[in-house]
């Protein structure tokens, strides 16, 4: 049986491996590091820091035998965590609000919005309650720049994302579905 994902601690597919379809928060409790993975099947989503937190990229079935060009950071070339994305076949819908703990003006999106500037005239998004779907948050309009997952549940604050020091407006949003 092919396991969806697998973390290699070298580049290249090289060295000790690890094999999983789980959810990991430290992948270091199984390799010393990890520089290369395959996808065999499905989304994940890998991040540079333990507990799901820093730098995160959307991974899909592929081959990426350098996480340091994958990251597209020079500061870590090793992947620490990573969360698989269920497949989700219903409806998606999730409310933005301009300011932490749901203020400000709010907007509910039910499908992919390239620009949240020039659709809604919201120049910040600062929380979100995700009520269905699984769903990903750009930097910048037409899907662009760093990214933050975005699974069904409240979040309160942005800067609560696990995203560390960076300071990250969002300017597009987009449902996890065919990506896959």
């Amino acid at each position: 049986m092919d396991l969806p994902i697998i973390f290699y601690e070298d580049r290249n597919f090289q060295g000790r491996s690890y094999e999983t379809s789980n959810d990991c928060a430290e992948l270091t409790s199984y390799l010393s590091r990890c520089s290369s993975c395959k996808v065999e099947s499905g989304c994940f989503m890998v991040y540079e820091r333990p507990n799901y937190m820093g730098h995160q990229v959307l991974v899909k079935r592929g081959e990426y035998p350098d996480n340091q060009r994958l990251m597209g950071i020079s500061m870590s070339d090793c992947i620490r965590s990573s969360r698989m994305i269920p497949i989700h076949r219903g409806q998606f819908r999730m409310r933005i609000y301009e300011r932490e703990n749901f203020g400000g003006q709010m907007h509910e999106l039910v499908e992919d919005c390239d620009s949240l500037q020039e659709r809604y005239r919201l120049s910040d998004c600062q929380s979100a309650h995700v009520m269905d779907g699984h769903w990903l948050m750009y930097e910048q309009p037409h899907y662009r720049g760093r990214m933050v997952y975005l699974r069904p549940g409240e979040y309160r604050s942005m800067r609560d994302m696990g995203l560390g020091p960076l300071d990250m407006r969002i300017g597009s949003i987009r449902r996890i579905m065919d990506l896959c």
